[in-house]
């Protein structure tokens, strides 16, 4: 007998987990998470149907949480941090645990110190001395390195990487293929577009792209 899981968004991304929870019940010895379904305040007609045809149902809107046994895990499946962190706030009201998930093909250095609501893709790399917040989610082969502080809701894109001894804020993004270097700072809400390449600090809430970013 498992553990009940709803993922939280009909989108891509969320569908996206239900692909690593279904990686880690597959080779985990321990009881394996059921997936119960998702839920989505305002999910398209499209994104219903691509979850309805995985097997899993749609359940209804975020407030269905509040119908649900104490007992169930729930996780993010929200790819923007600053929406993710929205809805993140209202999710935790209804005062259900947050699953964390590390796909079987990605590596954790035994070292993290991570808070609840950790997701880690297929070849998404943690490294050593790594500490991190909520509901990070580490993406298809991003790297995170070591030494490196992340803050509540930030999202590395896949392919990111982090160099070490960096310090990533509340809701940062790093964009696909972007890099960022060592001992650097992205500050809350900031956005790095795909491909950049960080070689300063990054203003709280600014966006930067273009190699170097600016």
């Amino acid at each position: 007998m498992g553990l009940d899981l709803v993922i939280v968004g009909c989108g891509g991304h969320g569908r996206e987990i239900a692909q690593v929870v279904a990686a880690v019940n597959a080779a985990s010895n321990r009881p394996p998470w059921r997936l119960v379904g998702f839920v989505d305040d305002d999910p398209s007609e499209r994104n219903r149907k691509r979850v309805e045809s995985t097997g899993v149902p749609y359940l209804g809107t975020v407030a269905t949480l509040g119908h649900l046994s104490p007992a169930t895990h729930v996780v993010l499946g929200l790819g923007d941090p600053r929406i993710r962190r929205v809805v993140g706030t209202r999710v935790e009201l209804f005062g259900l645990p947050a699953a964390s998930l590390v796909h079987p093909d990605a590596t954790v250095g035994p070292d993290l110190v991570s808070a609840e609501g950790l997701v880690v893709f297929a070849g998404g790399r943690i490294t050593t001395g790594v500490t991190v917040g909520r509901h990070l989610h580490v993406n298809q082969n991003a790297t995170l390195a070591h030494d490196c502080v992340v803050g509540d809701y930030v999202s590395l894109h896949p392919l990111a990487a982090v160099s070490g001894d960096c310090r990533l804020d509340t809701a940062a993004l790093v964009g696909a293929g972007a890099v960022v270097l060592p001992g650097l700072r992205v500050g809350a809400g900031a956005t790095v577009g795909a491909g950049a390449c960080v070689v300063r600090d990054v203003s709280p809430g600014l966006v930067v792209k273009g190699v170097p970013a600016r």
